[in-house]
């Protein structure tokens, strides 16, 4: 019965089509019907702040580099995982990134709580040979990011782009992009302080790369390692939430 239905709907351009559209209509409501409840699904995080302007070139440089191709960044809620690399990841964490960096290959580490887990120091011997650090690596080396100045004059523009698509980036912000980026990696100037002001005292303001009289792309790769997992302590105040429960629970 159902061959001889089958036949029949195969024999009717009509018909065949009217089955496709619906087929087709089912896979985008399952798809589409979650995005309306977003709001319920993505998680409160008062403290969440926005990339500084040096954090935002360096996510840049390692989508450029493809980093994206070997490390993942979102922490799955498998005991192992969790184990290994800290608290699963929390939509609320990505909520501004454009693009997000979830991914699913792991070559490499999962990176979303990298950040504070090792110094400046470390990240910039590793980018400049993974081998002097972590003998058994096979990841490649990127040394010509501590020789290559970061140009910082399109950086409101950067932000602009951003603040398009969702990000709030206020306009004080745009508008001193370069300097709040000099700023950062070089803390003895004077736009050091104002990096704070503009992203909070937590905010780090460190000579990434070691050195204070050229800003370089090591810097800005470096501050956005340093910063993930870092924006916001959603992820650590739910897990504790969740011990507290299953503690009351036993």
């Amino acid at each position: 019965m159902s061959e001889l239905l089958h036949r029949k709907l195969e024999r009717s351009t009509i018909g065949f089509v009217i089955a496709i559209i619906a087929a087709a209509s089912v896979g985008g409501i399952v798809e589409i019907a979650p995005l309306f409840t977003i709001d319920e699904t993505v998680e409160e995080a008062p403290d969440m702040r926005v990339y500084t302007p040096l954090e935002l070139a360096g996510r840049n440089i390692y989508v450029r580099e493809g980093c994206y191709a070997c490390h993942s960044q979102m922490i799955r809620t498998l005991r192992d995982e969790v184990e290994r690399y800290g608290p699963y990841s929390l939509a609320v964490e990505s909520q501004y990134d454009r693009p997000m960096l979830w991914g699913s290959k792991r070559t490499g580490p999962d990176l979303a709580r990298i950040g504070g887990k090792y110094s400046d120091a470390w990240h910039v011997a590793h980018l400049i040979n993974p081998r002097d650090v972590v003998q058994e690596s096979n990841m490649p080396a990127y040394p010509w990011l501590a020789r290559t100045t970061l140009k910082i004059d399109d950086l409101p523009q950067h932000l602009a782009a951003q603040r398009a698509l969702g990000v709030p980036y206020t306009e004080e912000m745009v508008e001193n992009a370069a300097r709040d980026a000099y700023g950062q990696a070089v803390p003895d100037s004077e736009f050091a302080a104002a990096v704070s002001q503009r992203y909070g005292a937590a905010t780090q303001v460190s000579a990434f790369d070691g050195v204070t009289t050229q800003l370089t792309e090591m810097d800005a790769l470096v501050a956005y390692l340093q910063v993930l997992g870092q924006l916001t302590d959603a992820a650590s105040r739910e897990q504790a939430a969740a011990g507290e429960t299953a503690a009351a629970a036993n």
